[in-house]
């Protein structure tokens, strides 16, 4: 590869994530500003923190004053505890392995079912299935009295998910508070009340619906800078100010002139309408870059918006730069990102690949070097 290495000291990087620490708990405390001091904050750090990388992302924010985090499974939630985490931590989907594990790292299950209940020795939370069809239960209000007045462990908190929040068009949301406001008023009145109370992720926080707030809120996608748009006449505008915390990075492996008429990666999908520059990019669907932007997406090069031209591969992908004549072999060019007044988000990559910005960042893969800076 050629380039000087002070030029270039990113050169012995394929691919490479930078994540600002700093924006990460600028984004918590946006998450503060708007919720106030009397709801506490749970950020989700589950699947890698999005990518962002849980163990560093989930120190920052106990630093910051985080007294909460989320994760999926034991798994997520014993890696976080050997790095030195001392946060609660919630495990929100599954705890499959042995019971034990819960108490080895000091972690808070979610209970799903009444059966849950029965089989539980140690504090836990309760979670509603208010509408969204997935895990919780489904169990009437008294159903739920009972079972929880049978267990043996204390109820700490109960919650729910929100299916629609940012559809301002449908009911579902409205729906969704009333039952759970149901269940919640069954449990007090049988002096059951539990110490939180939970429905919210990023958007009911973005949008203040502060009906669905409770005392604890689990921003997730709002804590890297993404808040989803709302739909709807009635849709208010989001009062977050939080900024994307990751730039994803790749190397330029080779530089070429194709002639008219040449054919580009697999398939021959693009061919070249005039002489043109391609560059090829350390980087492919392997690394997370959506096959779908093929012949469609575009990256930041110096400033400039590049087309992707041809098909994306599995660990390359061929942009056109013509219209960047000093691009050399060794020069970094940006996938998400902003330079130069022109940026790239998750957001606007997925809506180009046909998907959404939560697959996106989830999607970027373990191999791609994360660099952590303030």
């Amino acid at each position: 590869m050629n380039g000087h290495p002070d030029k270039h000291p990113h050169s012995f990087r394929r691919s490479w994530l930078e994540v600002s620490l700093g924006q990460i708990r600028a984004n918590y405390r946006a998450v503060r500003s708007v919720v106030g001091l009397s709801v506490d904050i749970m950020p989700v750090v589950k699947a890698d923190a999005y990518r962002h990388g849980a163990v560093a992302v989930s120190h920052a924010l106990e630093a910051e004053g985080a007294r909460w985090l989320a994760v999926s499974n034991v798994e997520e939630g014993a890696a976080l505890r050997q790095s030195g985490i001392t946060a609660r931590i919630l495990v929100m989907a599954d705890f499959l392995p042995p019971p034990g594990a819960l108490n080895e790292f000091q972690l808070t299950p979610v209970a799903h079912t009444l059966e849950d209940i029965a089989t539980l020795r140690t504090p836990y939370h309760l979670k509603i299935d208010t509408g969204m069809g997935r895990l919780g239960t489904r169990a009437t209000p008294d159903e739920i009295v009972r079972a929880i007045a049978a267990g043996q462990a204390e109820l700490e908190g109960v919650m729910t998910h929100f299916a629609s929040s940012a559809n301002y068009e449908s009911p579902q949301t409205e729906q969704q508070i009333a039952h759970f406001e149901r269940v919640l008023e069954a449990l007090r009145a049988a002096g059951l009340g539990p110490r939180y109370a939970h429905a919210s992720s990023s958007i009911p926080v973005a949008y203040r619906r502060t009906a669905g707030w409770g005392n604890l809120v689990r921003p997730g996608h709002a804590i890297y800078g993404y808040v989803s748009p709302a739909r709807g006449a009635a849709a208010p505008a989001p009062v977050l100010d939080i900024r994307p915390a990751l730039t994803w990075k790749a190397s330029v492996l080779a530089v070429k002139d194709l002639p008219t008429g040449a054919l580009i990666g697999y398939g021959g999908i693009h061919r070249a309408a005039r002489p043109m520059r391609i560059a090829v990019l350390a980087a492919g669907y392997a690394d997370g870059i959506p096959h779908r932007l093929g012949n469609r997406g575009q990256v930041i090069v110096q400033g400039k918006l590049a087309p992707i031209v041809g098909a994306v591969s599995m660990d390359l992908t061929t942009i056109d730069v013509t219209a960047c004549p000093e691009l050399r072999a060794g020069d970094a060019v940006m996938l998400l990102g902003s330079e130069g007044g022109v940026s790239i988000d998750a957001q606007q990559m997925a809506r180009v690949a046909g998907t959404i910005s939560y697959s996106v960042l989830c999607g970027i893969h373990a191999r791609v070097t994360r660099v952590y800076v303030d």
